[in-house]
């Protein structure tokens, strides 16, 4: 017994010289271990007599109890020290000011798409809106783009599969939101068809296009705003006060020079692009592509349900994202869709 107080009082010691829990796990090995000291004596109860064994066996689990007891209290020791430390260590100042939460703020292209909205609307325009996964008819037919025309090549549209896996070539994801315009003629001659003349339209339609396209000044997917302007004496010169008003309103200069450069476009016959060159800034001088425009083709007005003949109309399309790339001197459409925030929060 007396030897077991000894082991005991010793054991106690071990563990409480153990700094660490690697050194404490040593010393419990030389008590409890395998090959421990508690271990062998229990060990080498079978080699005593019946009465013995019981009295020897009975004082050896006490000593076991009081070195487990005293082992599992350095292991809390250990660890509450640990914690202090740790605690000490990574103490906060509480009089600190807080760090607050970071504002979000409109994507850029949101602001130049909603001041276009607001620009056009101040003037007279509806805002119009339709769906982005459009039939043939709608994006081309109606538009006076013909079968074999590249712009319904594989290649440039995004064409939506069956349930069997198998392409639908008259499912895609619109090119352009000029079938809006379509739905809007066709949806205001039906409101209207009671009149003897009809009420004018005026509408731009905002929206998401795809097309099959990725560089830096390209994306699968990019902003359009059309629009389109349709009464019974709407000319060429309305098409060009409406565009040159409006790019100066939305740059907010004055400082500009506007041209409009003959083109092609099967939805509009006269057509044209629409250039502008700033007269100061790094872009002094330079002539940068912005829009293309035109008087409507009869077919298309006839495909909207309105007669050519006693009306005429003029349509633009622009990039939104061009315009902002200008406005905000952004060289890289991509930076647009990467969702960067180191990029993004400078619009806050």
């Amino acid at each position: 017994m007396e030897n077991l107080d000894q082991l005991v009082t010793q054991a106690a010691a071990d563990f409480g010289a153990a700094s660490e829990p690697a050194k404490l796990e040593e010393a419990k090995a030389r008590y409890l271990g395998k090959d421990g000291t508690l271990t062998v004596l229990l060990k080498g109860l079978g080699k005593l007599g019946p009465d013995e064994r019981k009295s020897a066996g009975a004082a050896i689990n006490v000593a076991k109890q009081a070195v487990e007891s005293a082992l599992a209290a350095r292991r809390d020791a250990l660890k509450n020290a640990q914690l202090a430390a740790q605690l000490a260590s990574e103490s906060l100042d509480v009089t600190l000011p807080g760090r607050g939460q970071s504002r979000g703020a409109l994507h850029p292209v949101t602001r130049s798409l909603e001041r276009i909205e607001q620009l056009f609307r101040s003037i007279g325009f509806e805002v119009a809106d339709g769906p982005e996964i459009e039939g043939d008819w709608h994006n081309f037919t109606a538009l006076n783009t013909p079968e074999k025309h590249p712009a319904r090549s594989m290649h440039d549209t995004f064409y939506l599969l069956d349930e069997l896996g198998r392409v639908q070539e008259d499912v895609l994801l619109r090119t352009h939101t000029s079938p809006v315009q379509i739905r809007y003629m066709q949806a205001h001659v039906e409101r209207h068809k009671h009149l003897e003349h009809m009420p004018e339209i005026r509408v731009i339609a905002p929206g998401r296009v795809y097309r099959v396209d990725s560089d830096a000044t390209h994306s699968p997917m990019f902003h359009q705003v059309e629009g389109l302007w349709v009464g019974e004496h709407v000319s060429f010169a309305d098409l060009k006060g409406v565009v040159a008003d409006f790019l100066r309103r939305f740059f907010e200069s004055d400082d500009l020079k506007v041209r409009f450069r003959p083109s092609f476009f099967p939805f509009t016959e006269p057509s044209a692009e629409i250039d502008v060159a700033f007269m100061s800034g790094a872009l002094e001088g330079r002539w940068l592509e912005i829009a293309g425009c035109g008087m409507v083709h009869p077919n298309v007005l006839r495909f909207g349900g309105i007669d050519p003949e006693k009306y005429t109309g003029f349509a633009f399309g622009m990039g939104p994202d061009r315009l902002t790339m200008l406005r905000y001197g952004i060289n890289d459409l991509r930076l647009f869709f990467e969702g960067d925030l180191r990029f993004l929060s400078q619009f806050q």
